[in-house]
């Protein structure tokens, strides 16, 4: 999410390792996050959260968490990644992380969940906005300066990002995923997914590529 070296140069070693050959679904991926950052633009995409009804080659049907029944093309070349389950240890002071969350009172964030996001994918949409999983929720994607644990009420984190820092307070029920190469054979009916598709004149949406929950995780970005 300075002189004028530096200013030439950082670019440079960003671009570089983003150009280093890296798996398929993590490319797709960098593209599907960065989608977050202009989620207050008016852009004709949206994130679709919910199960797949029925998957007939690339004519995809879904119904999303609030009920709808959606059609969704798929590209020729779509890809498949798996959000898998991973435990807060894993999370650690350097790990690049993207958090959803609700502002509290006292300018800490509480975590609705916590992404871990693999090496490949270090900077991907870094910054703090709003996001869509509750309304007034936000995220961060940024990087873990420190982590305390502080008994009942959790994980006390500093993400930093480059234009700031935020204070997250990662309860204990929250949810910890990360990424994994997935398949075409996860995209199955009663598979959960999240899916950030362009909808079309007509109100179907095409989408190229798709994030499912392994062995039935519901994603929960």
């Amino acid at each position: 999410m300075r002189g004028p070296d530096r200013k030439t140069k950082e670019p440079s070693n960003r671009k570089n390792k983003t150009m280093r050959p890296a798996p398929s679904f993590l490319i797709g991926l960098v593209c599907l996050v960065s989608a977050s950052v202009f989620a207050q633009a008016p852009l004709p995409a949206q994130r679709i959260r919910g199960d797949i009804v029925a998957i007939n080659g690339l004519d995809l049907q879904v119904k999303s968490r609030t009920g709808e029944m959606l059609a969704i093309k798929l590209a020729d070349n779509y890809t498949v990644t798996a959000v898998v389950k991973t435990d807060l240890d894993a999370v650690k002071p350097g790990s690049f992380v993207g958090a959803a969350s609700m502002p509290q009172p006292d300018g800490t964030q509480k975590a609705l969940e916590v992404l871990l996001f693999p090496e490949a994918m270090r900077g991907a949409g870094e910054g703090h906005y709003p996001w869509d999983l509750k309304p007034g929720s936000m995220m961060t994607n940024a990087t873990v300066t420190d982590a305390v644990v502080e008994g009942v009420a959790g994980r006390r984190m500093t993400l930093k990002y480059k234009d700031g820092e935020k204070t997250l307070i990662v309860p204990p029920d929250a949810p910890i995923v990360t990424f994994e190469p997935g398949d075409r054979t996860m995209a199955v009916p009663g598979a959960h997914l999240l899916v950030t598709a362009a909808k079309q004149p007509d109100g179907t949406f095409t989408a190229g590529r798709l994030a499912i929950g392994k062995a039935g995780l519901v994603p929960p970005m």
